[in-house]
């Protein structure tokens, strides 16, 4: 018997300690649970986090398309005016100041400088409870920006976009930033945060305009298919009526995904082209970035609600 004690001793102890790490890992899991750690809303659909935000008393409803934006707070008349307005969204372009120093700006190509950088910009929203989208328009401003993103996160606790056009799409003539380079600039990101990643576009009247082909949906979706953060597809709206199919599909691929429409100032769009998008995919993963006179049609449209 006692040449069989060290065998049960050490089998005692493994069965302690098993028993022990279940009970932590419990007593952690509860913890967690109980706390709802971490503090960002995780609905369990990560592309819903931004709605989880903005439907605690900024809008009616977990409808996206209840959703404004305020764009181009590009300046510091721009950011004032945006952070007063009534949209919960703020978009701002991002480039590198073209002469030195050579910082993160707040411009949209072709301009090369602005009266305020992406450091002072930060600083006037972190005081905001508006969510903010970044749309960066050069690859060399990615990572010095989300430097500075980062050293104001204990202050910032909105909602962060980060969007760029990575890869070529109907009609496009831009260069889009490389893919890999992006979203390695970009890291893995924060709690919350969404990546806005698309495809550059173009559109002409009086001709026939492809819309997202399948090549193009597969490639995105091959590009997002290992990545952990939510992300969304900006689409433009006059390009989706032959798109459905193939945005449908790419939705399907992930709860992390949804789409977020946007227009051009000189686009022709028929709003009831819309509705198909409208009334077939869920409203919490659609985002309805309209002119304003589109957003009024389309809400009065037979079928909208």
């Amino acid at each position: 018997m006692s040449a069989r004690s060290p065998f049960w001793t050490r089998r005692f102890r493994v069965h302690v300690v098993a028993v022990f790490l279940i009970v932590v890992v419990g007593a952690w899991t509860i913890y967690r649970l109980q706390t709802k750690i971490p503090s960002f809303p995780n609905s369990g659909k990560m592309s819903e986090q931004t709605l989880d935000y903005l439907s605690k008393g900024k809008i009616k409803e977990r409808d996206a398309a209840n959703v404004e934006w305020y764009h181009a707070a590009n300046s510091k008349a721009k950011i004032t005016k945006a952070l007063k307005s009534s949209a919960q969204m703020i978009e701002a372009d991002i480039i590198m100041r073209g002469h030195d120093p050579k910082e993160p700006i707040m411009a949209h190509p072709p301009q090369t400088d602005s009266d305020i950088t992406f450091c002072d910009w930060l600083k006037e929203v972190t005081a905001s409870d508006k969510g903010i989208k970044l749309d960066f328009k050069s690859l060399q401003a990615v990572a010095p920006s989300m430097q500075l993103l980062g050293e104001v996160r204990a202050q910032l606790h909105v909602p962060v976009w980060i969007n760029a056009d990575i890869l070529p799409g109907p009609g496009g003539k831009a260069t889009p930033l490389e893919a890999q380079a992006f979203l390695e600039a970009v890291g893995p990101g924060h709690p919350g945060d969404v990546l806005s990643l698309g495809w550059t576009t173009g559109w002409s009247p009086n001709t026939d305009n492809p819309g997202y082909s399948w090549e193009m949906v597969r490639e995105m979706e091959e590009v997002c298919r290992l990545l952990k953060q939510p992300i969304t597809f900006p689409v433009r709206a006059a390009l989706l009526p032959q798109s459905y199919t193939q945005l449908s599909w790419l939705l399907q691929q992930s709860d992390r995904y949804s789409l977020t429409v946007w227009t051009g100032q000189s686009d022709e769009l028929a709003v009831e082209d819309l509705l198909p998008y409208r009334q077939n995919i869920d409203k919490s993963r659609i985002y309805y970035d309209l002119l304003e006179s589109q957003s009024n049609a389309f809400r009065k449209l037979p079928g909208y609600s």
